[in-house]
């Protein structure tokens, strides 16, 4: 299938590995060009290089909880590329802990990254996107059923759905798509982490793995190619949904 990403123009937050990166790679791979932002330069600028360089892929070091970000994002692209035809909004997994644990100021943190730095991405984004753009963000199966251990992203993910469902249809006329995405346990650094976190990552690995009708942990290309889907031009009649990509894990139909 030709998903009709050649010479489009995506930023992606929180891109210089794990989720992001995935999805960037399989962007680039079908023709896309890409801006990229996460928080370590050195990160970003080993990202881009690995992704074609310049002619592909250019990067700024930046933090979403930043309000200057989206802006300078959607600059970038537009300076550098000519055009933005969607984005990729992904943040780091906010601090482990049960609800009732994690303190004040962590909530705040992860409000002001999580939550507001992604609302207000999707908001600077979406002013700038012709007929066709789409954003995706990366969100959690948190958003349909808590995970335990995780009480922040229990807390907020929900609400970040609410949000991509209302602006799907606030952009809707204008031809502008917004998708949640639901990563369940995919074996990025973020997961190892969890799983070392227990004590004894192959047991814990284990144990998530049984609960997954794939029997297995997912790759992050594998999530990379869904995102690269819903954001080009063949997902065209997808907005307003939450999508799971996570082996089936979750039971709600």
């Amino acid at each position: 299938m030709d998903l009709g990403l050649t010479d489009r123009v995506y930023v992606l937050t929180g891109a210089s590995r794990g989720l992001g990166y995935a999805t960037a790679q399989c962007l680039v791979a079908d023709g896309a060009r890409v801006v990229l932002s996460a928080r370590r330069a050195d990160e970003v600028a080993a990202a881009t290089a690995a992704l074609g360089g310049p002619d592909r892929a250019v990067g700024i070091a930046a933090d979403l909880a930043d309000p200057a970000t989206p802006g300078r994002l959607v600059e970038t692209a537009q300076q550098h590329f000519g055009r933005l035809d969607g984005a990729l909004v992904s943040v780091g997994g906010p601090t482990p802990g049960s609800a009732a644990s994690v303190d004040d100021e962590q909530w705040r943190h992860a409000f002001e990254t999580v939550f507001l730095g992604s609302v207000r991405m999707v908001r600077t984004v979406a002013a700038a996107l012709p007929d066709g753009g789409a954003i995706a963000l990366v969100l959690s199966t948190s958003a349909r059923a808590p995970v335990p251990g995780l009480g922040i992203s229990n807390g907020l993910r929900p609400g970040l759905a609410g949000v991509a469902k209302d602006v799907a249809d606030e952009y809707g006329p204008r031809g502008v798509r917004v998708v949640g995405l639901l990563p369940g346990r995919i074996l990025t650094d973020r997961n190892r982490e969890l799983f070392a976190a227990s004590g004894d990552p192959e047991q814990a690995q284990a144990e998530a793995e049984a609960g997954i009708p794939l029997r297995r942990i997912g790759e992050p290309a594998e999530f990379g190619r869904v995102a690269a889907f819903v954001l080009s031009p063949a997902a065209s009649y997808l907005t307003g949904i939450t999508l799971p990509v996570d082996g089936g894990a979750l039971r709600g139909l």
